[in-house]
């Protein structure tokens, strides 16, 4: 994952979305090598006054589009994935098909953070992620559907 998302996933494992010390999120961000103006331009944290606490699916925004935003996290990915997927698994889909290769990796986070919930007794947060999860076949089914065009992504050093 990338650093902003195992800031999130850290942090996420301590407090989930609820507010925590800002001194906590600074150390953690050295630690993870970033920086919470960066994870605040990401979309992904919310900072008030000596607090900061990672934003619900449901506050992100709805004109999200992965290929015009220029901090890409597998983080904010999942959770716009668990917004969507409220309005039905075609509109998921739909999202799905615009990331490309990048859901995938979306899909594995989801389940960690299935994980996690289960393991922390966050009932609400594990069903959101277990039904991201669940319906991922029939998601993935659907975008194969969808005709979107996604620019090219760079091959790797040995293709």
């Amino acid at each position: 994952f990338d650093a902003d998302s195992r800031w999130a996933l850290a942090w996420f494992e301590q407090f989930g979305f609820n507010d925590g010390p800002f001194g906590d999120a600074e150390t953690l961000s050295k630690a993870k090598n970033t920086a919470l103006n960066g994870l605040e331009a990401a979309g992904i944290v919310l900072k008030r006054t000596g607090r900061v606490r990672l934003l619900r699916p449901a506050e992100l925004t709805s004109d999200w589009n992965p290929a015009t935003d220029e901090r890409l996290t597998v983080w904010e990915t999942v959770h716009h994935l668990v917004r969507v997927l409220d309005q039905g698994e075609p509109a998921a889909a739909a999202l799905v098909a615009q990331l490309g290769a990048q859901a995938e990796t979306a899909r594995e986070l989801a389940y960690l953070l299935y994980t996690i919930c289960e393991r922390k007794k966050r009932a609400t947060e594990a069903f959101a992620y277990n039904s991201l999860v669940q319906s991922w076949p029939e998601i993935v089914r659907l975008a194969q559907d969808i005709n979107i065009p996604v620019a090219p992504q760079q091959e790797g050093l040995f293709g």
